[in-house]
C-alpha cells in the first residue's frame, strides 16, 4: 500500500524488534506470534488482495464489472471457464492487459470431461478438424433438444465444450502443448485495454484463458487495492474449483467478496457453505467479508424465494457486519446506458451491439433487455404515481425497452440502479477501502501485538525486581546463601526421594525399559537352561548315582531314577537363576547410579558439600542387600522344584498315562539296560513336570518376589539417606564458608551484569514501543498504543509488594 505516513515507515523492523525480544526468553519463546506477524504483513504489504469467489453463476464477474462500471470480465450464464482475473491499478495512459492462455494438455483434458459429462462416444482430439465437427454437430443438437443453450446443465455443457474448441482453433498459435504461453496485448496488436478486454471477454477466447491481468486507471483499484475474479467453487473440473479454495486460504489474501446464490436458488449450496467454513480459517481474512446476495432480482417475482432469502439473512447472517442484496446484470447495465440515448437506441445500437446481431437478419434479444422489461412489468419497484409503464405484447422485447426508455428517460434508469443495490455495494466497499481498510490493519495488528507486549513487559519487570533486590555487598550476598543452605538441603533430600521414588514405580508398573530387557533376558536364559537340561539328560548317570547310594543292591527302580533327576535339574535351575538374579541387581544399581550422577540435586549437593553425601556408598550397600535376599528368594524357589506338580500324578493326565508307559517299560527286566532303553520316554515325562513348574517361576511369582524386594530396600534406603543429607547442615555450612568468599563476589558481578542486560532490552523494546506507538498516533488509533515500561511501573510494584509483606 502507498502512502504510509513517514511514522510508519520502519514499522516492520521495530515490531520485528519486539518479537525478537520475545524470542530471546527462553520462558516466552512457546508464544504463538503467527496472528502478529499476519497482521504485520497485510499492514506493510504493497497490495490489498479483494477475492470475489462463489459458485458458477452467482455472478461475481457482473459484479465486478458493475463495480468498476466497466466491462472487463466475461459474463454469460452457466459455466464460465477456469479463469483467474487480475485486476490492478494502472494511471491512465498505461492501461493494459497480460493473457495467459491454457496449455494443450489443459484444454484437452477439459474437453475430454465434457465429452464424457455429454455421453459422447468420440475421443476429444482436438487436433483432428472432422472430430471437431462432430463434437459441434452434437453440441448443436443437444443445446436445440434442450430448448436453448441456457435451458439445461447439459444445454450448458455443450455450449461450453463449443466455446473450448471455437477458442482452440481461433488461437491455436498462442497454446502451447505443454507450458502456459503469457503475451501482452502489444503483441496482439491491441493499442488500447477496451479492445484487448474485449477480446478477452469474448467467449471462445476467455474460454481457453487460464489467467487475464487487467492494470486500469480506477479509484477503487488505488493504494494497492487488487480485484481477483475467480473460477466458480462448483467448476466442473475439479482443479478450477481447487485454484479458488487455495486462494481463499493464500495469506496474501486480504478480503473476500462472497458472491452467494441463494437468490435465485432459494438455499445455499454444500459448496458455498464449505467456502464460509475455509474464509472463516483464514486468519488473513479476519471480518474482512462482504457476503453478497447477487440475483436479488429473481426475489421480486417469487414471495416464496424472497421469504427463504430473508430466513437465511437472519439466522446465519445476522451477525455479519457487511451483508448485501445485489443485481450485478441490471446495476452494471443501468449504469452503461445512463450514457445512451434515443439515437443508438439507449445501448442496442453501441453497447449490445454485438450481441443484438443474428445471423438470420433478426435481432437478437440481450438477456439485460428482457430483464429490464420484466423489472417495469412484474417487479412491482416502480410506484405508479412516478412511473406509469406499459410493455406491449405486440411489440418486441427490443422495441418496447426503446419506447419505455423514451417515455421515461433517467429517472427510470437511475430507480433502476438504486433498486440493484449496486450503488449501496459501491459506496459500501469503496468506503472500507478508502477510509476504513488502514486503520483496521493497523488497528489489527496493535490488537494482536498487545498481548506479546504485556507478556515482555511483565517478564522484564519480575526479572529486573528479582535482580534488582540481590544483594550487592559481599557480606549480604554470603549471609543471603547461608540462609538458604537449610532451604537448598531440603530440596536436595526431597528431590532424591522423589527420583528413588520414581525409578521404583517404573520397575513395578514396567515401565522401565532397559530392566525390562534385562528380565525378558533372565526368563529367557531359564528357558533355554531348562531345555538343555532335558535334552542332556543321563539316565545312565542317574543309574550308577542311585545304586552308589545302595550298595547292597545291584538295581533301581524308576522312582530312584526320577528322584536323581529331580534333585539334578533344580540344582542345576538354581544355579542358572542365581546367576541370572546377580546380573540383574548389578545392571539394575548400575544403571541407577549413572542416573543419580546425572541429576540436578547431586550437582548442587556437591556443590553444597563438596562430596555426594554418601548416597552412593548407601546405593551400593543396598545393592549387596538386594543381591544377597534375591538369592536366598531364588534358592528357595527352585527348591520347590524337587516336589512333584500338585497333579503330576491325577488320574484322566497325559503325566500319569506318560509315568505308566514308562514304567511299563523299565520293569521289563532287573539290568540297567532297559532303563537305559527308557530314556526319551524319561526326558519326556521330567519336561511335563518341569515345563509348568519354572514357567510358573519365570512368569508369575518371580517378577512379584523381585518387585517387592526392590521396593522395600530402595523406599527404605532413600528414607535414611534423606535423613542422612538433612544432618550435614553443619558440614555443608563449613564447606560453603570456604568457597563462598569468591562465589559471592562473582554472584554479585553476574547480577549486575544480568540486570544491565534487563535494561538495555527495556530501552530496546521501549524504542521500538514508542515507534510503534508513533505509527498509531498518526492513524489516530489512541486508544491502540502499546504499554511501555516505566519507572513508575517498578515502584509500583516494589510498593505492592511491600504492601503485602506488611500485611
Amino acid at each position: 500500500m502507498s502512502n504510509i505516513p513517514t511514522q510508519c515507515e520502519n514499522l516492520k523492523e521495530q515490531v520485528e524488534t519486539v518479537l525478537q525480544l520475545l524470542q530471546q526468553e527462553p520462558s516466552l519463546r512457546s508464544e504463538d506470534i503467527t496472528s502478529v506477524q499476519t497482521s504485520l504483513e497485510k499492514v506493510v504489504s504493497p497490495q490489498f488482495e479483494i477475492v470475489f469467489a462463489g459458485a458458477f453463476s452467482a455472478g461475481k464477474s457482473m459484479l465486478i464489472n458493475a463495480l468498476l462500471e466497466r466491462e472487463l470480465l466475461y459474463s454469460a450464464e452457466g459455466h464460465a471457464t477456469g479463469t483467474e482475473c487480475r485486476i490492478e491499478y494502472a494511471p491512465l495512459d498505461q492501461e493494459r492487459v497480460v493473457l495467459t492462455f491454457l496449455s494443450e494438455v489443459e484444454i484437452r483434458e477439459q474437453a475430454s470431461f465434457l465429452c464424457e459429462k455429454l455421453g459422447f462416444q468420440t475421443a476429444a482430439n482436438i487436433n483432428q478438424t472432422e472430430i471437431i465437427d462432430l463434437l459441434r454437430q452434437g453440441c448443436n443438437a443437444i443445446i436445440q433438444q434442450e430448448g436453448g443453450e441456457s435451458k439445461s446443465e447439459r444445454a450448458k455443457q455443450g455450449k461450453a465444450l463449443i466455446l473450448l474448441l471455437d477458442g482452440y482453433e481461433a488461437n491455436r498459435q498462442h497454446i502451447h502443448t505443454m507450458k502456459n504461453a503469457t503475451y501482452s496485448m502489444e503483441q496482439f496488436n491491441f493499442s488500447n485495454l477496451k479492445e484487448a478486454a474485449g477480446y478477452a471477454r469474448r467467449g471462445s477466447n476467455s474460454s481457453v484463458l487460464k489467467r487475464i491481468e487487467y492494470y486500469c486507471n480506477h479509484p477503487l483499484l488505488e493504494d494497492g487495492n487488487v480485484i481477483i475474479d475467480t473460477p466458480g467453487i462448483d467448476a466442473p473440473v475439479e482443479k478450477d474449483a481447487q485454484l479458488t479454495y487455495a486462494k481463499i486460504q493464500h495469506p496474501d489474501t486480504s478480503a473476500v467478496v462472497c458472491v452467494l446464490k441463494p437468490a435465485a436458488a432459494g438455499d445455499m449450496t454444500k459448496e458455498e457453505t464449505e467456502l464460509l467454513e475455509i474464509m472463516r480459517d483464514n486468519g488473513g481474512i479476519r471480518d474482512r467479508i462482504f457476503y453478497t446476495f447477487n440475483r436479488i432480482d429473481e426475489t421480486w417475482y417469487n414471495t416464496q424465494l424472497k421469504q427463504r432469502l430473508d430466513d437465511l439473512i437472519s439466522k446465519e447472517f445476522r451477525d455479519a457486519p457487511r451483508v448485501y442484496k445485489t443485481s450485478g446484470l441490471l446495476g452494471f447495465y443501468g449504469s452503461q446506458i445512463k450514457h445512451t440515448n434515443i439515437s443508438d437506441r439507449f445501448g442496442l445500437d453501441s453497447v449490445f451491439a454485438d450481441t443484438v446481431k443474428s445471423s438470420n437478419g433478426r435481432e437478437e434479444t440481450p438477456q439485460f433487455i428482457n430483464e429490464f422489461n420484466r423489472y417495469c412489468a412484474n417487479s412491482g419497484k416502480l410506484s405508479s404515481s412516478h412511473f406509469r409503464i406499459s410493455v406491449n405484447s405486440y411489440e418486441t422485447p427490443n422495441e418496447n425497452y426503446v419506447r419505455i426508455l423514451a417515455e421515461q428517460g433517467t429517472p427510470l434508469i437511475n430507480q433502476l440502479i438504486q433498486d440493484s443495490g449496486i450503488e449501496e455495494f459501491r459506496t459500501a466497499i469503496t468506503k472500507y477501502l478508502v477510509e476504513e481498510k488502514r486503520p483496521q490493519l493497523f488497528e489489527n495488528l496493535a490488537d494482536d501485538l498487545e498481548d506479546v507486549c504485556i507478556k515482555i513487559k511483565k517478564h522484564y519487570q519480575t526479572e529486573y525486581i528479582k535482580l534488582d533486590s540481590q544483594p550487592r555487598e559481599i557480606e549480604g550476598m554470603k549471609a543471603q546463601e547461608l540462609q538458604r543452605l537449610n532451604q537448598q538441603l531440603q530440596q536436595v533430600s526431597k528431590e532424591f526421594g522423589q527420583h528413588i521414588t520414581e525409578e521404583v514405580n517404573l520397575i513395578i508398573n514396567n515401565s522401565c525399559n532397559t530392566f525390562e530387557a534385562d528380565f525378558r533376558q533372565l526368563q529367557g536364559r531359564m528357558i533355554r537352561r531348562l531345555d538343555e537340561l532335558l535334552n542332556t539328560f543321563s539316565v545312565a548317570d542317574a543309574y550308577q548315582r542311585s545304586t552308589r547310594s545302595h550298595p547292597r543292591n545291584s538295581t533301581a527302580p524308576l522312582l530312584a531314577i526320577l528322584v536323581e533327576a529331580f534333585y539334578y535339574l533344580a540344582n542345576e535351575l538354581e544355579d542358572i537363576l542365581s546367576e541370572c538374579c546377580q546380573q540383574l541387581v548389578n545392571n539394575l544399581f548400575r544403571q541407577l547410579i549413572e542416573k543419580i550422577r546425572k541429576s540436578e540435586y547431586y550437582r548442587q549437593l556437591y556443590r553444597l558439600l563438596g562430596n555426594d553425601g554418601g548416597i552412593e556408598e548407601q546405593v551400593k550397600a543396598t545393592a549387596k542387600t538386594v543381591s544377597v535376599i534375591l538369592d536366598n528368594a531364588a534358592s528357595a524357589e527352585c527348591d520347590r522344584f524337587v516336589r512333584e506338580s500338585p497333579r503330576f500324578y491325577d488320574e484322566g493326565t497325559f503325566s500319569i498315562y506318560q509315568f505308566r508307559q514308562t514304567l511299563l517299560q523299565t520293569s521289563q527286566s532287573y539290568d540297567s539296560q532297559s532303563m537305559v532303553e527308557a530314556e526319551p520316554a524319561i526326558r519326556q515325562l521330567l519336561k511335563l513336570d518341569f515345563e509348568p513348574k519354572v514357567s510358573q517361576t519365570v512368569c508369575k511369582s518371580l517378577r512379584q518376589t523381585i518387585n517387592t524386594i526392590l521396593k522395600r530396600q530402595l523406599l527404605a534406603m532413600a528414607q535414611e539417606q534423606e535423613d542422612n543429607i538433612l544432618q550435614q547442615y553443619s558440614q555443608a555450612r563449613a564447606y560453603l564458608e570456604q568457597t563462598l568468599q569468591q562465589e559471592a563476589q562473582d554472584k554479585i558481578l553476574s547480577n549486575q551484569r544480568l540486570l544491565n542486560v534487563v535494561k538495555e532490552k527495556i530501552e530496546g523494546y521501549n524504542t521500538a514501543v514508542s515507534h510503534i506507538n508513533n505509527c498509531l498516533q498518526s492513524m489516530q488509533l489512541y486508544d491502540h498504543l502499546l504499554p511501555v515500561i516505566s519507572n513508575e511501573d517498578f515502584q509500583q510494584i516494589l510498593a505492592d509488594s511491600g504492601t503485602e509483606g506488611n500485611s
